[in-house]
């Protein structure tokens, strides 16, 4: 019987393209790498678009940005000046990766602007950009009540006010803020509540400020384990990601390889420019017709193609043994691919190789992967020329000995013997020749040097003097300004004034401090 190597989604699953969105952001979700909404993303993307309140309660890592984004961008009007939606977020760092992942669903919806804003940045700058019709601003608690302090924020349009990681801000100290937040939004207004968790404080606000047909989704957090699999991943320049999987396949030269990319255009022109290297590669994605598709398969299955570059929705359903090594050349959107990406090697007991090729702030991606699969993803370098040439040249000896161990090479050796004595060489310029051209010419396209990316780290303006890692680990830096900010604002008549804090000079006034918070909420 054929295998059957059609793409398989689950009955529940929903293309974007089937819902009611834009296509604009269609365009621009594929271009992303999405194909198929995540279960929050596909509960909760048509009911945000009708305009419902929704309490969405799902694991991190499942999509949640784009659950609200979508919805946000697709009910934005570009030609009404003033803002129109509000997502609070507990950390800068949530609030960057929320703004740039929004930006990304608008970009071919003209007039849109999108601006993050957090404590320990110029607050000057961000006066300046929100004087320029922002119409979505995704910020820290403690930094827009600030602005609505200066009055440089007005909530008076808003038609939308999203709560990201809800649990998160509670736990940080941000009750009163949210609730201060929330009543000063005057008018009809959307109200999206997103938490991994509902504690009862959670529940409180939304009984207070949402409507009362608010919606609640709930996905079930699933187990995510990761098999034997030893991880890796290598921070690398954007433009030099095709060199850089190119010496990891030369340094590991593993038998079959699985090459993961985010979109199917990246995917061809990934096989395209492999094959050109001298690689058996091919691409596997959703645009291939089913006998393409089979065809792809049987080279991968049968040992023609190495090298096997696909989509996520196109790897679904596959049953392949022996995959050695899987690469992530973009880091996925969701944990739940990773897990299934990395999953392809390792199988019956055997280990097995991944690596992920990290640009800039996506090393905050790996920390979350670590955090919810609890594993350890190891950071490496990207192989030298020099390793390269002697990695390669050491498997060919290597498979040459085992060949004199295993194999009769009498008349071979006479060959040899007489080819030697008519030409004149010795024994070790011959072996040098054949050990040269076994290993071809080795092309290395970039220098040693400029493939070298010092790891990612914050820069000094976006860090601020008062920034102190949170508790919440990579989740983001726990944002001292936000609790100054807070205690001018005096937008609503129900808010009490803050106490004046003097600026926490060491870790347990901090803690004294957030205790207080806490008390207080």
């Amino acid at each position: 019987m054929d295998t059957d190597y059609r793409i398989k989604l689950d009955e529940n699953e929903l293309r974007y393209e089937d819902a009611d969105i834009d296509e604009r952001i269609i365009k621009a979700v594929k271009e992303m790498g999405f194909e198929v909404m995540t279960p929050i993303q596909a509960q909760a993307i048509p009911e945000m678009i009708k305009g419902r309140d929704i309490i969405g309660q799902a694991q991190t890592g499942t999509g949640k940005t784009a659950s609200f984004g979508i919805p946000i961008i697709q009910n934005t009007d570009p030609d009404l000046e003033g803002l129109q939606a509000l997502v609070l977020s507990p950390t800068r760092e949530l609030a960057i990766q929320a703004a740039d992942e929004i930006r990304k669903f608008a970009k071919y919806m003209t007039g849109i602007r999108i601006l993050p804003v957090y404590g320990g940045q110029d607050i000057s700058k961000q006066i300046r950009s929100l004087r320029g019709n922002v119409q979505i601003v995704v910020g820290t608690p403690g930094r827009i009540m600030d602005h609505m302090r200066r009055h440089t924020i007005s909530l008076d349009r808003v038609k939308t006010v999203v709560l990201d990681e809800a649990d998160e801000m509670l736990d940080m100290g941000f009750r009163e803020d949210m609730e201060t937040i929330l009543k000063d939004i005057p008018g009809e207004h959307q109200t999206a509540l997103f938490s991994a968790t509902m504690p009862k404080a959670i529940l409180e606000i939304t009984s207070n400020f949402q409507k009362e047909d608010a919606i609640f989704l709930k996905i079930p957090s699933k187990e995510l384990t990761i098999p034997l699999v030893r991880q890796y991943y290598y921070e690398v320049s954007r433009k030099n990601k095709e060199e850089a999987v190119s010496r990891l396949l030369d340094y590991y030269n593993p038998k079959r390889s699985l090459i993961f990319c985010n979109t199917k255009k990246m995917a061809d022109d990934l096989a395209q420019n492999l094959t050109g290297r001298g690689y058996f590669a091919e691409a596997l994605h959703g645009d291939l017709s089913q006998n393409q598709r089979d065809r792809v398969m049987q080279g991968f299955k049968n040992g023609q193609t190495e090298i096997l570059i696909a989509t996520d929705v196109a790897a679904r359903g596959l049953d392949i043994d022996e995959v050695e090594a899987v690469f992530n050349y973009d880091v996925p959107q969701d944990i739940e691919y990773y897990v299934h990406r990395i999953g392809r090697t390792g199988r019956a007991g055997k280990k097995g190789r991944s690596f992920t090729l990290v640009v800039g702030r996506e090393v905050l991606k790996i920390r979350e992967i670590e955090r919810y699969c609890k594993t350890t993803i190891k950071p490496r370098t990207i192989p030298s020329s020099g390793e390269v040439i002697r990695s390669k040249s050491e498997k060919i000896l290597d498979r040459t000995i085992n060949l004199i161990k295993e194999e009769d090479l009498s008349e071979n050796i006479m060959t040899v013997e007489r080819k030697l004595e008519d030409e004149g060489y010795t024994a070790i310029e011959l072996c040098a020749a054949f050990l040269k051209d076994a290993m071809g010419d080795s092309i290395f396209e970039i220098s040693d040097e400029d493939m070298y990316v010092k790891p990612w780290v914050w820069k000094k303006e976006d860090e601020g003097r008062d920034r102190k890692r949170g508790q919440g680990g990579h989740r983001g830096y726990r944002d001292r300004r936000d609790f100054r900010d807070r205690k001018g604002y005096k937008g609503h008549k129900d808010h009490k004034d803050h106490k004046d804090h003097k600026d926490h000079k060491d870790r347990k006034d901090h803690k004294d401090h957030k205790k207080g918070r806490d008390k207080k909420s």
